[in-house]
């Protein structure tokens, strides 16, 4: 768990950190006491984990807190499989299995995990638990791919966090897609990089070119703004001393030429 906060989790396949404690079966009640004491409690969870975010974060800080000494394993499952059950993903593989290694909760990752736990995978891993939110997960055929695991008393469920998903991030992106192309040209990409047809790299051009226009125009009428402002407060200063040295002047007018005056 140490290592965990000072390097990236190891894979399953590159470490010799194996579970070689004897697996008896746990209830949940007995793993929330505490044991047992010879061992910490195995917990797994899996996904695709596309575009890494809180969501997926909070999930396995869940997983890892559901009891006293856990030890959370996490299965990533490969394009391969990704593609053929799900649909196409931004981030590759091997980027969403680094994604993983980073996360703080993570003590190991199971790279290529499979679509559907077998009895096999859970003995050579030796799961005691799997962690997943409880949202029946209809794939591959099955209207819930956990329901064996249910059944066998090796579920524990964790929550979702509303708000924030990978499809969402998505949404985002496609709902505001001219103004991330228009502004990834601006820092250099190619219109072949960005996918972009020549029309529409005209296009956004043209619109960073009137965005600059409008942004010189803005900058242009606040300093006009600024200049009428200053001519307009000396104007008024200077009307205010006039206003004074004509007072000033029809005063010494009136003491020499009025009915009491000098004259």
């Amino acid at each position: 768990p140490f290592q965990t906060l000072t390097a990236p989790a190891p894979f399953a396949d590159e470490t010799s950190c194996q579970c070689q404690a004897p697996h008896e079966k746990l209830t949940i009640a007995q793993a929330r006491l505490g044991t047992p004491v010879d061992r910490p409690v195995r917990v797994y969870a899996d996904g695709i984990f596309d575009l890494f975010h809180s969501g997926h974060a909070r999930a396995l800080m869940q997983a890892k807190t559901l009891f006293p000494n856990s030890y959370l394993l996490v299965g990533v499952c490969s394009d391969e499989l990704t593609h053929k059950f799900k649909g196409f993903t931004v981030m590759d593989e091997t980027e969403r299995y680094e994604a993983l290694r980073h996360c703080r909760y993570v003590d190991e990752v199971i790279r290529d995990a499979p679509w559907t736990l077998t009895p096999e995978f859970l003995e050579k891993h030796k799961i005691d638990f799997v962690a997943h939110d409880d949202i029946p997960y209809s794939s591959a055929g099955s209207d819930d791919v956990y329901k064996h695991i249910k059944e066998a008393g090796m579920f524990v469920p964790t929550q979702r966090t509303e708000g924030i998903s990978t499809s969402d991030i998505i949404t985002r992106i496609v709902r505001n897609y001219d103004v991330y192309a228009r502004r990834n040209l601006q820092r250099g990409y190619t219109a072949k990089e960005l996918n972009v047809s020549f029309i529409n790299e005209k296009k956004y051009r043209f619109q960073n070119q009137v965005d600059k226009m409008k942004e010189k125009v803005k900058n242009v009428e606040e300093k006009s703004k600024e200049f009428v402002y200053k001519v307009e407060e000396k104007s008024h200063d200077l009307i205010q001393k006039w206003e004074e040295k004509s007072r000033e002047f029809i005063g010494n007018f009136l003491e020499l030429f009025g009915p009491d005056g000098a004259w």
